[in-house]
């Protein structure tokens, strides 16, 4: 799809997500407690930081969704085959550079001790199921993608007995280490489920912008099922029986009670995280259509490069965070080497306070947007190169 026939609002969400990413990234090589604590922790959090991590809770369910939309685009110039073709090698294309490139962003090593399965593999993954997807009726696959994205928790109280049945439920269903020997490889930060339905559903999605479909009505149909999925997380978190792993419960103020009511579970994402994060994206998708202006502009440009952004985040937010720790006093290694993956006392006091957090982040973002200009004017110039649209 050309730039003149995008998608303003589709554009504008998926910069604003990349933007809020970068921000989670940024706390966690700089925040002074992001290596020690789950800041959704309420025995440890503040306000601040709590909503800080919640706020970005919105990147990756809209990454994945916006994916699936964008696909449908694609399905608008190609047949089926063709279609089902480009997600093959696209999905395949993201898993390998999940396992390298961006795999060495993060660690600065080269080193396969440790292995990380992130967004990029479950994006890549989702892409290879949503191309047999494709051939299914629309019905179907918005019925049955439905049901997996609300189905999926039934599920939360199996285990399953065996090395075996152990580890395809880690690909499934649950994150965690897998060891083997003193491999260690962290492979299921993103389980399987429910992603690639989202990304079906976002799919799905993409009808709604078909050249027959009255604008006005599209917005009402965003405004109407974004506001249900709202109104259905508050209704289904109250009852507090079904939809995520972890009940909210009555804490000492009520402050503490509001964190617990929207402490979802992300890793997989519950129903109610998708809910309380797809919903109001449906919303902005509604309101943000006829946007313009410079800041509408330059998130729009974001969006239409948003892999590219992706990887050059990481490497920029690394290094900087390399610089800090040595600059500081704590050793530049102590993040250059296996940061995430395994135990670093040696940067115990190492950090900056929210405020520097968001700080860097602002400074990293409008640094980072020239060369996203750039890369985006280049795509558009290129337009014959099929491998430009690989990043």
């Amino acid at each position: 799809m050309n730039q003149k026939n995008r998608v303003a609002s589709i554009d504008i969400l998926r910069g604003l997500v990349m933007v809020i990413m970068a921000l989670d990234h940024v706390r966690d090589y700089f925040h002074f407690d992001a290596f020690f604590f789950d800041p959704l922790d309420l025995e440890q959090t503040n306000s601040a930081l709590f909503w800080t991590r919640f706020v970005t809770h919105f990147c990756a369910p809209v990454f994945v969704f916006l994916a699936g939309t964008s696909a449908f685009f694609v399905s608008r110039r190609r047949t089926k085959r063709e279609l089902s073709v480009w997600l093959l090698q696209r999905g395949f294309w993201l898993v390998v550079l999940e396992f390298t490139i961006v795999r060495f962003g993060w660690l600065f090593n080269f080193g396969y001790s440790q292995v990380f399965a992130g967004v990029i593999w479950i994006l890549g993954l989702s892409m290879i199921i949503l191309a047999g997807l494709v051939y299914l009726p629309g019905r179907l696959v918005l019925a049955v993608s439905a049901l997996a994205v609300v189905g999926h928790n039934a599920f939360d109280g199996f285990t399953p007995e065996g090395p075996i049945a152990s580890l395809v439920w880690s690909f499934l269903h649950v994150r965690g280490f897998i060891d083997f020997a003193g491999f260690k490889l962290f492979s299921f930060a993103y389980p399987l489920m429910p992603w690639p339905f989202v990304m079906a559903l976002g799919f799905e999605l993409g009808r709604l912008y078909s050249t027959d479909v009255d604008p006005a009505g599209r917005r009402r149909v965003l405004w109407q099922v974004g506001a249900a999925c709202v109104a259905v997380f508050v209704l289904l978190r109250l009852v507090n029986v079904y939809g995520d792993p972890i009940p909210w419960s009555v804490q000492a103020t009520p402050l503490f009670t509001v964190w617990s009511f929207f402490n979802v579970n992300k890793y997989p994402p519950s129903l109610l995280f998708l809910l309380i994060t797809l919903g109001p994206a449906l919303i902005f998708l509604a309101i943000s259509e006829n946007w313009r202006g410079r800041i509408a502009d330059w998130l729009a440009t974001v969006g239409r490069v948003p892999l590219f952004f992706y990887v050059i985040h990481i490497y920029v937010i690394h290094a900087l965070g390399a610089i800090a720790a040595g600059a500081t006093g704590y050793g530049a290694e102590g993040i250059v080497i296996d940061f995430w993956v395994t135990e670093q006392p040696e940067l115990d006091g190492y950090g900056f306070n929210l405020g520097v957090v968001y700080l860097i982040w602002v400074a990293v973002v409008v640094a980072l947007y020239p060369a996203c200009a750039w890369y985006d004017r280049y795509k558009m110039s290129h337009k014959d190169n099929r491998w430009l649209s690989y990043l």
